[in-house]
């Protein structure tokens, strides 16, 4: 068992911003885990190439560690990586998976179909390491999509490729903040195909194996899951539509899928994989170290909750997630911002996004739920407009790298905790 977290990070698109957030985050990464970085060789190179006297980042190439893997077409190396006032330099692993490319086919802030196979032979390449057991968690950097699509990858991102990786039953896109954290019922299609395939059965699974999936990763039995409405008002008892009618029996579908029989609690996705052991959290366990914790108890009013701070007055005997909603979604983010629900499930791709990007611009963490192992990602993307300016924030990649070495140790039970 290793004695430090390995993660695996992905490139990204070598034309994009990845190259220069690993090198600016690469001395904070050393620090918490043992890194595996798996992309284009050439993306350093060519952003190396453009010269700015502003950067003081320095490396070199050599024979790379007796525990790396031999691959039948990637190559293998050690990165020796230092700064000028440092005197020992860091050495990280390196994996190409697209050894042929070099610096000469790219062009920094423009992607191409080159670039775009970079990108996706890396993320195939990383999950094949972490499911092999070489690496506890996989990190991803931005790549592009229509430069997959140019490359003649048919992927609609990150998200569903790993799921046809793996072969996972059943993902969903998440986004974790220490003040807000949401999952998404639909990503990557047209706001009317939403509205047209709208129904109780799949919204109800999306928020049960949401709070099922949150339980696990975050040891909280209990998570309180908010529903977003479709229409504004939550359609004002059928003025603005009825499509809202249909979510009331999705939560009560939802609530239902935690009861057995016996009215014991039930796992209704206890078969599927998970990197989380089921249960409680460890003692002092939380996702973000540095939140202050707030629990909510039932008001006189059906359906709504009062945060109070604070431990909870009475224990649930048999603990299980449970479900809100739907509530508009113009004040339901705010509600969940202060505190008064764990989980907001959102309907559709910007209904969710928006919101986690205004109030955490720097700090939410795009985290996929149902695969078998850790995969997280910054909360944006390729940047090329301003690819090798050195303006590039990595706070949102050393967030996601943080998120993934707690993670990793919730899943060993190693304890491996990291923060800015």
């Amino acid at each position: 068992m290793r004695v430090r977290p390995r993660l695996a990070i992905t490139l990204g698109d070598p034309c994009g911003i990845g190259p220069e957030l690993l090198l600016k985050s690469l001395p904070t990464l050393a620090e918490w885990a043992d890194v595996w970085i798996i992309g284009a060789r050439a993306g350093l190179e060519l952003l190396a190439s453009q010269g700015d006297p502003n950067t003081d980042f320095r490396w070199a190439w050599s024979e790379p560690a007796a525990d790396m893997p031999t691959l039948p077409v990637a190559t293998c190396h050690a990165l020796d990586f230092w700064t000028m006032a440092q005197e020992v330099p860091i050495r990280v692993g390196w994996i190409d998976p697209t050894p042929e490319v070099q610096a000469k086919h790219l062009t920094l802030g423009i992607g191409c179909a080159i670039s775009g196979r970079c990108a996706v032979e890396g993320v195939r390449t990383g999950a094949e390491r972490v499911m092999a057991g070489e690496a506890d968690a996989l990190v991803t950097l931005p790549l592009a999509k229509a430069a997959a699509h140019l490359a003649g990858y048919n992927i609609p991102g990150h998200t569903e490729f790993l799921q046809e990786l793996t072969g996972a039953p059943l993902i969903r896109m998440g986004f974790v903040s220490p003040s807000l954290c949401v999952v998404l019922h639909t990503v990557h299609q047209s706001l009317r195909s939403v509205v047209e395939g709208l129904n109780a059965e799949a919204v109800a699974e999306t928020l049960a194996f949401a709070a099922d999936r949150f339980a696990l990763l975050s040891g909280c039995m209990e998570p309180r899951v908010a529903l977003c409405a479709l229409n504004p008002h939550a359609g004002e008892r059928g003025a603005f539509g009825h499509e809202d009618e249909l979510l009331d029996d999705a939560i009560l579908q939802a609530q239902g899928a935690f009861m057995s029989f016996d009215g014991q609690p039930a796992s209704p996705f206890g078969h599927l994989p998970s990197p989380f052991p089921p249960g409680a959290a460890p003692a002092g366990w939380t996702i973000f170290p540095n939140r202050v914790q707030e629990v909510a108890t039932a008001s006189v009013q059906p359906g709504l909750e009062v945060v109070a701070r604070g431990p909870h007055a009475v224990a649930a005997e048999h603990p299980s997630p449970r479900f809100f909603g739907p509530f508009p979604s113009d004040t339901l983010f705010l509600r969940a911002f202060r505190g008064e629900f764990d989980l907001v499930v959102a309907l559709y791709h910007d209904q969710g996004l928006i919101p986690i990007k205004i109030l955490e611009p720097d700090r939410a963490v795009n985290l996929t739920l149902g695969l078998p192992f850790i995969r997280t990602s910054p909360d944006h993307g390729t940047a090329f407009e301003i690819a090798g300016r050195w303006v590039a924030d990595p706070t949102d990649f050393l967030e996601a790298s943080a998120l993934a070495v707690r993670l990793a140790g919730r899943a060993t039970g190693m304890h491996w905790m990291a923060s800015l």
